[in-house]
């Protein structure tokens, strides 16, 4: 059993030498593990860092690509290199290296294909109130839209199966995090969450400029991978808030009719139509995203076979 620890780097030459050290040595029922370097287009001595300590296996970003394309290079590069388990941590150290035995565990006992480490974020003393409660927002509005348990969204802390890694596909270029619950979800991989602690803060968080551009594009990124992954659902609702919007206003018009003034009401009816109209043609988005829906899990059935095929080739080329 390999496990593969992946670590996204972007100028991490002051972190790096701490993470790496923390990482652990030995895991029982893991018999290799291996560490994992994506350079996201690091401008200092990041790389020459990780060699340093001893890293073996390094991706080479010539631009930052940003942290989503970090992160699917590595869980490719993972894959070629027979990784049966990869842990995806930060380079930061925000995350406790001894709790990455905690989220392989799942994995290892046959219960879970992908593990999220749950952070105790109203303990983390150098998050502000705000960001303490957008983090349990945010979760509990992915919870609902997954229809998961994930207590911590956007931890980047997680574990993945090699089931699990080669069925997940990342369109954002933003992060990843959002995206593959809703996706894992979809794809029918069990998700497990376990409580893990955090390290004291070495540098301020880069993924994103301010609180207003997260919550943006959070909420981006979650309306986006549900429409992709539950069209159906997402149109149908739409297309009843408008059939019952002109419906209500058919009512009006029929009302006043009755008692006799339904000239005076014309404008009730035009509106009715439209939003009438409208409802049916959402319906029929609905259906048709669902048809494109179903394509889309086909295309994504033969994306892992000829992954595994691939992986299997170079396995025994290997040998």
């Amino acid at each position: 059993m390999k496990l593969v620890i992946q670590i996204p780097c972007l100028n991490e030459e002051e972190s790096l030498p701490v993470t790496l050290a923390d990482l652990p040595k030995r895991i029982d029922g893991i018999d290799e593990i291996e560490v994992l370097i994506i350079d996201d287009g690091s401008t200092d001595r990041t790389v020459e860092v990780a060699k340093a300590a001893g890293v073996k296996h390094i991706v080479k970003h010539g631009v930052n690509k940003g942290l989503a394309k970090a992160f699917v290079a590595g869980i490719n590069k993972a894959l070629d290199i027979g990784a049966d388990i990869i842990v995806n941590t930060d380079a930061d150290n925000q995350y406790c290296a001894a709790d990455i035995e905690k989220l392989v565990r799942p994995i290892l006992d046959g219960k879970a294909d992908i593990v999220i480490g749950t952070r105790p974020v109203s303990k983390i003393k150098h998050f502000s109130l705000l960001k303490k409660f957008l983090q349990k927002l945010g979760s509990g509005v992915m919870r609902l839209l997954s229809s998961t348990n994930v207590k911590d969204a956007p931890s980047g802390f997680r574990a993945f199966s090699r089931n699990a890694a080669i069925q997940l596909n990342v369109f954002d270029n933003y992060s990843y995090t959002l995206e593959t619950i809703i996706q894992a979800k979809a794809k029918g991989l069990s998700i497990e969450c376990v409580d893990i602690n955090v390290n004291p803060e070495l540098r301020k968080s880069r993924l994103f400029k301010n609180m207003f551009v997260y919550i943006i594009r959070s909420i981006f990124t979650m309306l986006r991978m549900f429409i992709i992954y539950r069209p159906f659902r997402f149109f149908a609702v739409c297309g009843v808030i408008f059939l019952l919007v002109g419906l209500i206003l058919s009512g009006r018009f029929i009302y006043f009719y009755l008692l006799g003034s339904g000239q005076g009401h014309v404008q009730s009816l035009i509106f009715a139509a439209v939003f009438l109209l409208s409802g049916v043609q959402i319906g029929l988005i609905a259906v048709l995203a669902e048809l494109i829906s179903i394509n889309r899990k086909l295309l994504e059935d033969i994306q892992k076979r000829v992954k595994l095929d691939g992986l299997q080739k170079n396995s025994d080329d290997l040998k």
